[in-house]
């Protein structure tokens, strides 16, 4: 898949480590297109789901040491996104700041909000009952999280309300921050300023 940004907001990042080699291109005013490898299978069906439901063109193309385990790969990933978010944004004139969603998944029930602060910080609290789905360590959700938010500088709230099946638990949490970045990411001030006091993002 080849990004059509046309002076739309996008940006392209790549990250090489002695771990992981990652490519990231966005554009932030898409239609929810996507094509994502990187070699965690799980990890590529859950970038897909916040893809497409944010509204956001990307692909994204992770080569790591999945030998040693799929940390590395996933942290790295959030790592570019995050950085390639933070790009694409500028100068951050007009957008809407927050976003929230409530995103129900079958039994499950994930709160996400978003605020676009300039300043990076995960709050997380989701109880995840299984260690694993599939060969996927589940604990990398919260990994992915904290280095997308860091390295896109924004605040991210991220709770469960319900829910039983891991799978539908992790689901729910990245649709529902595709959700609340949608919101959070569109343009809405007419004026073209900075959603701040302080002027600046």
């Amino acid at each position: 898949m080849m990004l059509e940004n046309n002076n739309k907001r996008a940006a392209k990042v790549r990250r090489t480590t002695s771990e992981t080699q990652v490519t990231v291109n966005l554009c932030l005013d898409g239609a929810g297109k996507a094509a994502i490898n990187t070699g965690v299978p799980f990890m590529d069906h859950m970038l897909e789901l916040l893809a497409k439901h944010g509204g956001i063109d990307l692909e994204l193309n992770a080569v790591g040491d999945l030998a040693v385990d799929a940390h590395h790969t996933v942290e790295d990933a959030g790592i570019c996104l995050g950085q390639a978010v933070r790009e694409a944004l500028g100068d951050k004139k007009g957008i809407e700041r927050y976003g929230h969603a409530l995103l129900p998944m079958d039994e499950s029930l994930a709160a996400v909000a978003v605020d676009i602060s300039g300043r990076g910080c995960l709050v997380f609290d989701v109880p995840l009952p299984a260690g694993k789905v599939g060969n996927f360590d589940t604990e990398l959700v919260e990994e992915f999280l904290g280095a997308f938010a860091g390295n896109a500088a924004l605040t991210l709230h991220v709770r469960l309300l319900a829910g039983k099946n891991t799978h539908h638990i992790i689901e729910a949490v990245f649709k529902g921050l595709g959700r609340a970045l949608r919101s959070a990411l569109e343009i809405g001030d007419s004026t073209g300023g900075v959603p701040s006091t302080k002027g600046v993002l």
